[in-house]
């Protein structure tokens, strides 16, 4: 018994709008942040926030400032504590530098920058923290600039889902194309013009 050509094309129909929907679902809200923040990425230099910088010094006991490591090494566990319950910096899985003379640790993050600094001399530490904003941190997490490992694996599945969902509608454009004879000229402008763009107006 063979299966005809329209129950055919109905159960590819019927599974490539599961797929649509589910992609779609999947991937709407954090479509919509990468839309929002690619428009604001795009105009960074119009709308860039005014940095909001605070600074912080401190006297480290003197105990926690003996044989610490060198060269690059997570701060010791003693120090880690004493710099959350100080200021609230959480250091744990960072790497500071150490020298002779400092300990400089490095604290980027989305939407800001910050570091720390011990004077081993004297124990003198100073912290600073620049704050750029709500957007800068949406454009931070768009370019996944210093978020970490989770979200970096969060872009590559919403990226993947985004493939599927784009997949699918190709999909089922073709299915329909039939009944809708504009339907590859305008798939074709949506190819045509990005590249004339980029041939025509990027150098």
């Amino acid at each position: 018994m063979t299966t005809s050509a329209p129950s055919v094309r109905a159960r590819w129909l019927k599974t490539l709008h599961q797929w649509h929907w589910v992609s779609a679902a999947v991937s709407l809200v954090t479509m919509l942040l990468f839309s929002i923040t690619g428009f604001t990425l795009n105009h960074a230099a119009d709308i860039e926030g005014r940095p909001q910088v605070t600074q912080r010094q401190a006297q480290v006991p003197a105990a926690l400032l003996h044989d610490l490591p060198t060269g690059h090494a997570p701060l010791p566990p003693a120090l880690q504590a004493w710099l959350d319950s100080t200021w609230q910096i959480a250091t744990a899985g960072r790497e500071a530098e150490f020298s002779e003379d400092e300990v400089y640790l490095s604290l980027p993050r989305p939407g800001g920058d910050a570091w720390l600094r011990i004077s081993l001399p004297d124990g003198q530490a100073e912290y600073e923290r620049t704050d750029r904003g709500w957007i800068s941190y949406f454009n931070d997490l768009h370019k996944g600039r210093n978020t970490g490992a989770a979200w970096r694996w969060f872009i590559d599945i919403f990226a993947i889902a985004c493939v599927l969902f784009s997949a699918t509608g190709v999909g089922i454009l073709y299915l329909h194309a039939k009944n809708r004879p504009m339907a590859w000229p305008v798939l074709g402008l949506g190819l045509l013009l990005p590249a004339l763009l980029a041939l025509l107006f990027i150098h």
